[in-house]
């Protein structure tokens, strides 16, 4: 796998040995050093990994995981469905055993499409209130059958209903950042030489701190005949920053010692590089760490830009005002040259 080291950027190359003790700031990214140069990329835009994995049986199946981390659009289609099938089910064994098992059913002629839906929807609305143990009254089963259907129906809504809360508690209590990136990275001037900078803002009202970046460039290189990928930790002008207000552009300065120095458009695009940036912090609402994540690809990177402030006072109340909508706003700019 990946071996990363702490403040370097010598290529970060696969090994298979244990990382001896004098080496102690062992890391790996986890992506190896053989996945095809047809992959779009390794991460993408939403912090989800590029990678599905198949064949990993009834086990690997987790609803509650899966119920959790869904959108909330999604998961609102989800329940609505599910509770409208549930209840057509109970409504179709309603009517397997007789509408008539059912006090004040529809009368009519069965021969006619309108006592079926009638039927049905007397049925339905009955298994609602059942579900849900609302019970109004004005509908009850009548013998032995509509009633045990009835009685696994009550208790099937208790459950269901235990379980619904449940989720609902953990999607709403979990702790997550929503932190913006600007769509593109730039390359920019940075004092006299230039450097890759991209900007991020907390889309939230909570207060983030003890905010810590990592930046990895990997790049197809032809090793022994094979394309293999390789990755370079990038040295940061800041790594860390203790409060998080406003905005920040994260930069890395391209000097020699950068695996960009000297680097073209053309080239970065011949070696299909992406740029992982992994960024945890400290929710202080929820005090948890939170981590995000994201990658830029080679075309995604604006050569000479150079980001706008987007936050100003308020000269009424003094409080500072950042425009969060406006994180991609940046002005043309000369490159130094080297």
């Amino acid at each position: 796998m990946a071996e990363i080291k702490e403040n370097t950027n010598a290529p970060l190359e696969q090994s298979n040995q244990e990382p001896n003790s004098a080496n102690t700031d062992f890391r790996d990214l986890g992506f190896g050093t053989r996945i095809s140069r047809s992959n779009k990329r390794l991460i993408n835009k939403d912090g989800s990994f590029n990678v599905r994995r198949v064949g990993g049986g009834i086990g690997a199946i987790n609803p509650y995981q899966f119920l959790i981390t869904i959108s909330w659009t999604q998961f609102l289609l989800l329940v609505v469905g599910f509770y409208g099938l549930l209840n057509t089910l109970f409504a179709s064994l309603y009517l397997l055993v007789g509408v008539e098992s059912l006090s004040a059913a529809p009368y009519g002629d069965p021969a006619t499409l309108k006592y079926w839906i009638e039927s049905f929807l007397h049925a339905f609305f009955f298994s609602v209130q059942t579900l849900t143990t609302v019970g109004y009254g004005s509908v009850s089963p009548v013998g032995f059958w509509s009633n045990l259907i009835a009685s696994i129906e009550a208790f099937t809504g208790l459950m269901i209903f235990a379980l619904a809360t449940g989720v609902f508690f953990g999607r709403f209590s979990k702790a997550s950042a929503k932190i913006a990136y600007s769509q593109s990275a730039i390359i920019a001037p940075y004092h006299d030489i230039n450097g890759f900078m991209f900007r991020i803002v907390n889309r939230r009202q909570n207060q983030l701190i003890e905010l810590d970046v990592q930046v990895v460039l990997m790049l197809y290189e032809q090793i022994d005949g094979e394309i293999r990928q390789k990755y370079f930790r990038l040295e940061l002008e800041r790594s860390y920053v203790a409060m998080f207000p406003l905005t920040w552009t994260v930069v890395h300065p391209i000097d020699a010692k950068s695996p960009l120095y000297r680097k073209s458009k053309e080239e970065l695009m011949n070696m299909n590089a992406e740029f992982l940036v992994m960024l945890k912090g400290y929710d202080d609402t929820f005090d948890q760490v939170v981590h995000s994540r994201n990658s830029y690809k080679c075309h995604e990177i604006e050569w000479g830009k150079k980001f706008i402030p987007i936050y100003q006072t308020d000269e009424k109340n003094g409080m500072v005002i950042v425009e969060v909508d406006k994180i991609d706003l940046a002005m043309d700019m000369e490159l130094n040259e080297y």
